[in-house]
């Protein structure tokens, strides 16, 4: 079992960053992809990033392309989502999930073997 906890979901102005992280337990990361999602008020919960499971590819949703960087620190058994210039239509509930080798267009998919609880953000205008 991998036991995920995401952290660093605050209330923002609209261009300011933040970094999510997602701490995991149980096992470590290292073959696991990772995917960070989002669910705003009302709609359903949307990919947001991926990472390979080997680090070596990453993928984003066109709508935080250029403005949100995944990345992983395997050592601390971490993953993290930096989110620059953020906008209201930011949002939302953030999950980070893991899935076991998986490559990120399978995690876009989100067929996930394990979820967090989430952390939201939200950002002003």
């Amino acid at each position: 079992q991998v036991q995920l906890v995401e952290s660093g979901g605050r209330l923002v102005q609209a261009g300011a960053s933040l970094r999510l992280s997602c701490a995991a337990s149980g096992r470590s990361l290292s073959v696991y992809g990772m995917g960070w999602f989002r669910q705003a008020p009302g709609k359903e919960r949307a990919f947001v990033a991926a990472i390979s499971w080997s680090g070596g590819t990453t993928d984003y949703a066109d709508s935080v392309k250029g403005r949100f960087t995944i990345s992983r620190d395997n050592v601390k058994n971490t993953v993290y989502l930096q989110m620059d210039s953020l906008k209201p239509e930011d949002t939302a509930v953030y999950y980070c999930a893991a899935g076991l080798l998986k490559m990120t267009a399978a995690i876009k998919g989100g067929a996930m073997d394990y979820w967090g609880k989430g952390t939201l953000v939200t950002v002003s205008s």
